[in-house]
């Protein structure tokens, strides 16, 4: 840094011929080089310093991109995401803050599962101090199970490192749905033995807590991948003139 200011002094105070040709002018011919170009000679040296300005900015941000990139990249490169999870097929857009997850189960349900990108995150258990290594994050599961009658049951799930845990369900109908539909109580309000029979309905058809174990990995992974990406597209506009 030392060495760019000493530099930018000298280029200022003590412009070369050859890299400032029209100031050499300026001084040679004041009068008649303003009437050619309109400029002044003041004007040339802002609109240098302006231009050398804007140029020192784009080439801090661009070196500080690479180097991110470099690091994350060094770190642990990114995997190709799988396509499937058990019975379970996903479909991942990049660039998209959601993954997909769908399977036929029995012979009249179709199972949609979306699932979020980490969007929370509360102190571990083993440790109340909110920093990077002591937080457990957060998933959040919308579990669409439908019938062959339009029928569907929509269950809200959040998925943790090794549990899943359900926060809400309620059934939408083939007909229109009302303005203010009632959806139910929050789950924890069910009584405990229903509870754990609707769990065991939602293990039967694999969305458990291995499902959750999974998705952490999984977007683990999918979080280094976009934010790479974003990156590299940040870095690509900068690089445009």
């Amino acid at each position: 840094m030392a060495r760019l200011i000493r530099s930018l002094r000298r280029t200022l105070f003590f412009p070369s011929k050859t890299l400032f040709p029209h100031l050499q002018q300026l001084r040679q011919n004041p009068i008649s080089l303003p009437d050619k170009l309109g400029l002044t000679q003041t004007s040339v040296t802002r609109n240098y310093i302006s231009e050398m300005r804007k140029s020192a900015f784009q080439d801090n941000i661009l070196r500080l991109l690479r180097n991110e990139i470099q690091y994350e990249l060094e770190r642990g490169p990114p995997k190709e995401p799988v396509t499937k999870f058990n019975s379970f097929t996903i479909d991942d857009q990049p660039g998209e803050q959601w993954i997909t997850l769908k399977r036929k189960f029995a012979r009249n349900e179709e199972i949609k599962v979306e699932a979020t990108m980490f969007d929370g995150s509360v102190p571990s258990p083993i440790s109340g101090d909110i920093t990077k290594d002591n937080v457990q994050l957060h998933i959040t599961l919308i579990v669409n199970i439908s019938k062959s009658n339009g029928d569907v049951l929509e269950i809200m799930c959040s998925a943790w490192p090794d549990s899943i845990e359900i926060t809400k369900l309620f059934t939408r109908t083939s007909e229109k749905m009302p303005a203010q539909a009632y959806v139910g109580p929050d789950f924890k309000e069910l009584d405990d033995e229903l509870q754990d029979s609707l769990y065991e309905f939602l293990d039967a058809r694999g969305i458990n807590d291995e499902m959750s174990a999974f998705l952490h990995e999984y977007m683990k992974n999918k979080d280094r991948t976009e934010y790479i990406k974003w990156m590299g597209i940040v870095k690509s506009y900068i690089e445009k003139k």
